[in-house]
């Protein structure tokens, strides 16, 4: 028990990430259907908090095992606190700016950084390969999905009267928000929890899907407070300042980035075991950008989706020398 105040540390310290990665994820989920005028802020948040907790309890385990086990062979005490005070500062630092900079990328980084002076060659570069990969593909495929659905909504909705398409809109729309929130706690509560699983089983001697059932519904919690704290300042970001949001283009965006998230979340697992921590704010930009791309180019803030992507690019190098610094200062006064 030498290790319990580290370890009490580390798990409110992995609250915050979780609260951290509410404050600037929830527009994942929220911000089509805000954006679009189809429901109002607080009703989207209510909606987030309770999918968001459903799609922790009943899928995170599938990406948690993904970054507690794959990446690196195990995270000691030090490591885990070393990457989860690096994440909380890059998603503060980002969030305060407004930016909707990728959880998982953050997380990612922070974990090679440990790496890189833990374990060095230990590290699973096939497992992050795939990781690579679905990051550069999940974006791809969120965008290309979100352009025809646009053409294929929009041909269904014009052979039927202006009141009904509206009410059909509003009715998928608000379904969307529900499945991408519960897509987006299967895959990111993971990015908040991951790396205190084998920390916590051996603090509590609890088996693994206990543990990882109790590591879900404390990210969830923190997910859903983060939401209601901050989260309203990156919805206004890509709900608003990306491209104009009609309700059909809220509805593309929304339901394509859903579909890939939960994709990438349970397929992999159900063939390989893992499931690929893909992000999910790369997914619903993504799908924002293909769907006003469909209406035309040049309803796309340009200069917006720039600093969008600078943030991005900027992440995982960022990170990865932030945790690497913090792990090694951790290793000399610990």
């Amino acid at each position: 028990m030498e290790y319990l105040p580290l370890y009490l540390i580390g798990l409110a310290l992995t609250f915050a990430i979780a609260w951290s990665l509410g404050a600037n994820d929830a527009a994942n989920p929220t911000s089509c259907a805000v954006g679009s005028g189809i429901i109002t802020l607080k009703k989207a948040l209510i909606l987030f908090t309770v999918f968001v907790m459903f799609g922790a309890v009943f899928q995170g385990f599938m990406v948690m095992k993904t970054l507690s086990r794959g990446i690196v062979p195990q995270i000691d005490f030090v490591g885990a606190l070393a990457v989860v005070v690096s994440v909380v500062l890059w998603l503060l630092i980002c969030t305060w700016k407004g930016m909707p900079v990728s959880t998982t990328h953050t997380t990612i980084g922070a974990v090679i950084g440990y790496g890189l002076v833990a374990y060095r060659e230990k590290i699973n570069w096939t497992i992050l390969t795939t990781v690579f990969l679905s990051i550069i593909l999940s974006p791809l495929l969120s965008a290309f999905s979100a352009f025809l659905l646009y053409f294929g909504f929009n041909k269904i909705l014009t052979k039927i009267s202006e009141e009904k398409a509206e009410k059909i809109v509003r009715f998928m729309l608000i379904g969307a928000l529900a499945f991408s929130a519960y897509s987006f706690g299967a895959n990111d509560v993971g990015n908040a929890t991951g790396v205190y699983v084998s920390v916590t089983e051996n603090i509590t001697g609890f088996p693994t899907p206990q543990t990882m059932l109790f590591l879900a519904v404390l990210g969830g919690a923190g997910i859903s407070l983060g939401g209601f704290t901050l989260g309203y300042r990156v919805i206004q970001t890509v709900g608003y300042r990306i491209t104009r949001l009609t309700p059909i283009i809220g509805l593309t965006a929304g339901l394509s980035s859903a579909l890939v998230v939960w994709g990438f979340t349970t397929i992999p697992y159900l063939i390989f075991g893992w499931g690929l921590p893909i992000s999910t704010t790369h997914s619903i930009v993504s799908g924002v950008i293909g769907a006003g791309a469909a209406v035309g180019l040049k309803t796309v803030d340009k200069k917006t989706v720039l600093e969008i992507v600078l943030a991005w690019l900027l992440t995982i190098p960022c990170t990865i020398l932030i945790s690497l610094s913090i792990f090694m200062l951790f290793s000399i006064i610990m």
